[in-house]
């Protein structure tokens, strides 16, 4: 593949420019006027790499749900990963954790790829042989429907070309972030596209690319990417996605090469992560406010209408001091998301509005 030939299948359309036009629009909004505090950020990066990770590994056949990978992270550290589930899950929270906490000093190179790879697939049992390494042998690229069919989508390219072209794409996409002469958002679409037609490892390829999207988007100025996940909402539209890639996929490497749906799916994703950080920024929620033990405490309320200090003290089975359980009602009837009924020791609480 030839540098024109990156360049030549990017085809622009009023409707691609427009939806672009949208997005950097709302990034310098981000920008220059988030009013979110760091601690409400943290919060909301710490949920993301949850609903990523669980989206992520949904993608690609995994079985848990947001709230067992919540609790399994917890327990990690006292804990090893059991299930291939589960060691998928492991790896991917922590390379997308390691991506947002880190993506200022992480460059695009064949190098950090590798990492990445060898991250991803740390507990993984059956990839030890070939983590942190490309592809020795083909791999058909395939996608499973819903009667549980599985069905080619394309071969991807052989393994001695991989490195090859790895470095070509590599070389290609990091010029133009230097020169700017074509829109990042164009180059990073045009970059997850060829990496997932060249399909460099042997297993992970769906998750790395979703992975280097993220950073790519960060090392471009798309603040806002850890704090709405772009992974949730590819596997609400997975369909979609699929297809997108076939589309594209069948023209690959021929003289009539053009990304044009990939691009479109793309776009349209990002376009809808901008929606839900709108929504952040837009909401005046005062739940965004509250500590972890404070928003712990809160959601007991989603279950009993009526709580007290004891009731609360029991639910969490003693892990949290009365004097941290009192402190935190306090906040929440001052934030008027609960009120308080009767006194001292007879006082009971609820949500406002119920």
């Amino acid at each position: 593949m030839t540098e024109n030939t990156f360049y030549k299948r990017i085809i622009l359309t009023q409707d691609v420019l427009a939806i672009i036009a949208k997005i950097d629009e709302f990034k310098g909004l981000w920008q220059g006027s988030v009013r979110l505090s760091p601690q409400i950020l943290g919060r909301l990066k710490k949920w993301v790499i949850i609903t990523s990770t669980g989206a992520s590994t949904r993608i690609e056949g995994a079985k848990m749900t947001d709230e067992e990978i919540e609790r399994f992270l917890r327990g990690l550290k006292a804990k090893a990963p059991a299930s291939r589930d589960e060691q998928e899950v492991a790896g991917y929270a922590d390379l997308i954790g390691r991506i947002f906490d880190n993506w200022r000093t992480i460059q695009l190179s064949e190098n950090w790829i590798l990492q990445f790879h060898g991250i991803l697939m740390y507990f993984s049992e059956k990839d030890k042989a070939h983590k942190g390494n490309y592809k020795s042998v083909s791999n058909t690229v395939v996608m499973t429907n819903k009667r549980g069919e599985q069905i080619v989508l394309f071969d991807p390219t052989p393994p001695y070309l991989v490195k090859p072209e790895m470095e070509a794409i590599l070389s290609w996409t990091n010029k133009q972030f230097e020169t700017g002469e074509v829109h990042p958002l164009l180059v990073i679409a045009n970059f997850i596209f060829e990496f997932l037609a060249i399909h460099p490892f042997k297993d992970g390829n769906g998750r790395m690319s979703r992975a280097l999207t993220n950073l790519l988007l960060l090392k471009t100025g798309y603040s806002y990417v850890p704090y709405v996940s772009l992974d949730e909402i590819i596997e609400k539209t997975k369909a979609d996605y699929y297809l997108a890639l076939r589309a594209t996929q069948k023209n690959h490497k021929t003289d009539h090469q053009d990304i044009t749906p990939w691009l479109n799916y793309f776009l349209n994703a990002l376009l809808e992560q901008v929606k839900r950080a709108k929504k952040i920024m837009d909401e005046d929620q005062p739940e965004k406010l509250l500590s972890e033990k404070q928003l712990e405490i809160y959601r007991l309320f989603d279950k009993s209408e009526f709580l007290s200090v004891a009731d609360i003290e029991k639910l969490l089975k003693g892990e949290m001091p009365q004097s941290t359980i009192k402190q935190a009602l306090s906040r929440l009837v001052k934030s008027k998301l609960l009120e308080r009924i009767g006194q001292a020791r007879g006082s009971r609480y609820r949500k406002i509005g119920i």
